[in-house]
């Protein structure tokens, strides 16, 4: 346990009196502990990471809480893309976010979007199969066309506290535009989580524009490739990079 009790704090970046925490994906037992000895603050579990992430084993999340003792949020996604395909696969999301919700992770990570709306159907069955657990509404967001009214919906869900987002196309210099007004949009209840492309230069930009978290993915990785391992001296130089 001790490659994993490392203090946080190296990822909780002060600016003002803001903190600036970070999220790791991690797909393996490996990279949890890679994360962990860098320092974050949260670990996303997912599989297939090259398919934007899928469900993982229970298996897996079960080896990860043994031996890493950070927050984790579980995705719950069996296809490509972000719609729900059947009431089977409906029926198959339920039972994973219940298995999850067996375990005592900190929450989940869902999003289904049908004819360019929120999937309500699919999230509130979701959500009502671990009503313990707190939830991630992932970057399904970005598919719909009117985001105000998306958080509109989502404020419906008190178990939803997150929202994870792009932000749109281009530099994290402009796509902090969107962030300010997506913040505003979602209330206290909703905190919005930067993610896509994130790097030391995007974290720059976002603690300035006061988001507090980010999402963090191949720049955590070996070559900042998709199919790279999360690498603790790479989880550390987005903090050592900071201004």
């Amino acid at each position: 346990m001790d490659r994993s009790q490392n203090s946080t704090a190296e990822c909780q970046i002060f600016v003002g009196a803001r903190l600036l925490k970070l999220e790791i994906i991690a797909t393996s037992l490996e990279d949890a502990i890679e994360a962990a000895r860098g320092g974050a603050h949260r670990l996303e579990i997912v599989r297939d990471l090259e398919r934007d992430g899928l469900t993982p084993s229970i298996d897996l999340v079960r080896r990860i809480q043994r031996e890493v003792t950070l927050p984790l949020r579980v995705i719950v996604r069996d296809s490509d893309g972000f719609q729900c395909g059947s009431n089977d696969e409906r029926r198959a999301l339920c039972e994973h976010a219940a298995a999850f919700a067996a375990l005592n992770v900190e929450g989940l990570v869902v999003g289904w979007t049908h004819e360019r709306r929120i999937d309500e159907e699919t999230l509130g069955c979701v959500l009502n199969a671990a009503p313990s657990l707190r939830a991630t509404f992932h970057r399904a967001f970005d598919m719909l066309p009117d985001p105000e009214t998306a958080f509109r919906v989502l404020r419906q869900y008190p178990q939803v506290d997150r929202v994870l987002t792009s932000a749109g196309a281009g530099a994290w210099s402009s796509r902090c535009k969107a962030v300010r007004r997506y913040m505003r949009w979602a209330g206290s209840h909703i905190m919005i989580l930067p993610g896509g492309g994130v790097n030391a230069e995007a974290l720059a930009a976002l603690a300035q524009c006061g988001a507090p978290e980010a999402h963090i993915g191949r720049a955590a990785r070996v070559g900042h490739t998709v199919d790279g391992p999360v690498s603790a001296e790479a989880v550390r130089a987005l903090v050592q990079r900071m201004p």
